[in-house]
C-alpha cells in the first residue's frame, strides 16, 4: 500500500476505467423509472418541487399548499429544476437524490487511488456496492442520500487538505471546497453537519494532541464562503415567514433530538443493528478494519485520515444512537468512510472478492425468498412480478459468485501479488450485480400488497377527474396522490406532520368533517379520498357517493352525479 500523499493515483494496477464506470452508472439507474413512489416520504419529496413549480414561489417549501419547515431546500430546488425541463415521472422525481447516492462511489474510488492505491479504491467501491442498507436507501427519493454525498465529500476534502503540504495551494483549495460542500450538505439537511464535522475534528485533535489542523482551516476565506452559500436562503425564508426559524431551528434540530416528539422511539443498540445488517457482506473485515484505523500511523506523519475517518464515523453512530428520534436511515453517511478503511485493509487478502460475495449472496437470497413466504401467508399468493424479480435477484447473486470465484481461482493460480483483486473484471462485475441485485429486492417489495403507492389507485381515478373537480382527503393524507394527480387536496380531519402549516394557515384548502360533509352534498363534481374505515362511518350516515377505486389503504369516491 502506498503510504505518499497525492502518489496513490499512481500505485497499482487495475483501476477502473471509463467504461466500467459508465457500465455501473447505467446499472445504477436500471429501475428508476420502473418503482412507482413510496408512501409517504417518496410522494413527500416529490410533491414540494412540483408546488415550487406550479407556484413560482422557490423560497418558502410547501406541502399540499402548506408551510412545510422541516428540511431546507437545497433538495427542493435541484427537482424542481429538473421538473422544469422534463416534467414530473418516477424517475425525475428520484434523479438528484439516486445520482449523488451513485456519486459517493467515484468519490471514495478517486480519494483511495490519490492517497493510496487503485487496488484498495476498486476494493472500497465494491463493498460500498455490496451493501444492501446503502443500494436501497440510495434509490429512493429520500433526503438521505444526496447529505450522505455532501456530508462525506466534505470530510473528503478535509483530509485531503490536511493531506496536503502545509501551506501548499492544494491545501488551500481542498479546504475551500471542503468549506463549501459543508454548505451544500447544511442546505440538504440542517445544521448537524455542525455537530457531525465539527465534533470529529475536536475528537481527533483530542485524542491525538494535535491542534495543527485548526491552523489549516483556512478560516477566513473559507468561513466566507461557507455563509455566502449557506445564510441567503435561511436569511430569505426567515424574512417571509417569521415562524420559520423558531421551527426548524428549534423544533427540527433540538426538540426533535431530546424528547420523543417526533414518535420516532426505538432502543438504543437501534442503529448498531442496522449497521450490522447494511455491513453485513463485509462485517468481520469491517471488525478488524476498525482497529487498523484507530491505529493508523498517518501520511508523512502529518495527518491520520483513516482514523479521523473512523472518528467521524463512530461520532455520527453515536451521536443519532442517543437522539430520542431515531430514523433508519440516520447512519448512511458512515457507509462511505467503513467501506473505505475496510477496503484498504482487505484489499490485496486472498479470498476477499468471494467471502464478500459470498455472504452477500446469501443475504439477497434469504430476503428475496422471505419476501415470497411473506406474501404468501399474509396475502394468500405471490404477484407474478414478485417472483420475477426474485428470480432475477437470484439470477444476478448466482453470475456474481461465479465472477467472484472465477477471479479467485485465477489469482490462486498465478499468485495475488501479480494479479491484485481490483485489476480485473470480476470486481466490477460483482459490483454491477449486487447494485442490481438491491435495486431487484425492492422491486419485489414494492408489488407485494399491500400497496405501498397509490399509482395503481390513481391511475383508475384518474378518467374522473377534470380540471373543476374538487379533491378531498379524508382521515388521511395519501402523499403519493397529489404528485401523480398533479393536484393539490382539501384536508378534512387529519393533521399529521401538517400540522404546523395546518396551524399558521388554517383557512388554507382546508375543510372541518361538518364543511366537508355540506360541500360533498352540494357538490356535483368531487372525488375524495377517504381512510377505509373512514369511509365506512361516513356511508353508514348516509354520505352520497359511489367507490370508483381503491387499495389497501385508501377508497376512492365519486360524487359526480
Amino acid at each position: 500500500m502506498s503510504t505518499t500523499a497525492g502518489g496513490g493515483s499512481r500505485a497499482g494496477v487495475g483501476g477502473l476505467r471509463w467504461w466500467g464506470w459508465v457500465a455501473l452508472f447505467i446499472m445504477w439507474l436500471v429501475t428508476i423509472q420502473v418503482r412507482p413512489m413510496l408512501d409517504p416520504d417518496e410522494g413527500r419529496y416529490a410533491e414540494i418541487p412540483r408546488e415550487m413549480v406550479a407556484t413560482g414561489n422557490w423560497i418558502t417549501p410547501r406541502l399540499d399548499g402548506l408551510k412545510y419547515f422541516e428540511k431546507p431546500a437545497l433538495q427542493y430546488w435541484a427537482t424542481a429544476a429538473i421538473y422544469s425541463v422534463v416534467g414530473l415521472s418516477n424517475w425525475s422525481s428520484r434523479l438528484w437524490t439516486v445520482v449523488l447516492g451513485f456519486a459517493c462511489l467515484p468519490m471514495i474510488y478517486a480519494w483511495v487511488a490519490r492517497l493510496y492505491d487503485r487496488p484498495a479504491a476498486v476494493a472500497a467501491v465494491v463493498l460500498l456496492s455490496v451493501s444492501p442498507y446503502f443500494g436501497i436507501i440510495g434509490h429512493l427519493d429520500l433526503l438521505d442520500a444526496a447529505f450522505t454525498f455532501w456530508m462525506c465529500a466534505t470530510v473528503f476534502a478535509f483530509t485531503l487538505a490536511q493531506c496536503a503540504p502545509e501551506g501548499s495551494g492544494k491545501e488551500r483549495g481542498w479546504m475551500l471546497l471542503s468549506w463549501a460542500l459543508a454548505a451544500l450538505a447544511i442546505l440538504s439537511k440542517g445544521i448537524v453537519v455542525y455537530v457531525l464535522a465539527g465534533g470529529s475534528l475536536i475528537l481527533y485533535s483530542v485524542l491525538e494532541r494535535d491542534l495543527r489542523p485548526w491552523r489549516r482551516l483556512h478560516s477566513a476565506w473559507g468561513l466566507t464562503l461557507h455563509l455566502a452559500l449557506a445564510v441567503p436562503w435561511f436569511v430569505l425564508v426567515s424574512l417571509r415567514n417569521p415562524d420559520f426559524a423558531p421551527y426548524f431551528f428549534i423544533h427540527e434540530h433540538f426538540q426533535r433530538f431530546l424528547t420523543t416528539e417526533a414518535h420516532r422511539v426505538e432502543p438504543w443498540w437501534y442503529f448498531l443493528a442496522l449497521l450490522a445488517v447494511g455491513a453485513f457482506p463485509w462485517l468481520v473485515p469491517l471488525g478488524r478494519a476498525s482497529v487498523g484505523a484507530w491505529r493508523d500511523p498517518g501520511l508523512n506523519s502529518t495527518f491520520k485520515p483513516l482514523k479521523f475517518l473512523f472518528l467521524f464515523s463512530a461520532l455520527t453512530l453515536v451521536f443519532f444512537s442517543i437522539s430520542d428520534s431515531k430514523l433508519a436511515t440516520y447512519i448512511l453517511p458512515i457507509f462511505p468512510p467503513l467501506a473505505v478503511f475496510t477496503g484498504l485493509a482487505i484489499s490485496r487478502r486472498p479470498g476477499f472478492l468471494a467471502r464478500t460475495a459470498a455472504a452477500a449472496a446469501g443475504l439477497a437470497l434469504f430476503v428475496a425468498g422471505g419476501l415470497l413466504v411473506y406474501s404468501h401467508h399474509r396475502n394468500g399468493m405471490i404477484p407474478a412480478q414478485a417472483a420475477d424479480w426474485a428470480i432475477a435477484a437470484a439470477v444476478a447473486v448466482v453470475l456474481a459468485l461465479v465472477a467472484s470465484f472465477r477471479r479467485e481461482t485465477a489469482q490462486t493460480r498465478s499468485g495475488p501479488a501479480s494479479q491484485p483483486m481490483s485489476g480485473a473484471l470480476p470486481s466490477l462485475a460483482v459490483a454491477l450485480l449486487f447494485v442490481f441485485t438491491w435495486q431487484a429486492l425492492l422491486c419485489e417489495y414494492t408489488v407485494i400488497p399491500p400497496s405501498r403507492s397509490a399509482y395503481a389507485l390513481v391511475q383508475a381515478v384518474a378518467p374522473d377527474v377534470h380540471r373543476g373537480t374538487v379533491l378531498y382527503s379524508v382521515g388521511q393524507y395519501r402523499q403519493t396522490i397529489p404528485p401523480y394527480l398533479g393536484r393539490k387536496l382539501i384536508l378534512v380531519g387529519y393533521a399529521g406532520e401538517l400540522h404546523f402549516g395546518e396551524m399558521r394557515q388554517p383557512d388554507l384548502e382546508q375543510a372541518t368533517p361538518a364543511q366537508f360533509v355540506q360541500q360533498w352534498e352540494a357538490s356535483r363534481d368531487a372525488i375524495a379520498f377517504f381512510a377505509p374505515g373512514v369511509w365506512d362511518r361516513y356511508r353508514r350516515q348516509g354520505l352520497p357517493g359511489h367507490v370508483i377505486a381503491r387499495d389497501s389503504f385508501t377508497i376512492a369516491v365519486s360524487r359526480r352525479s
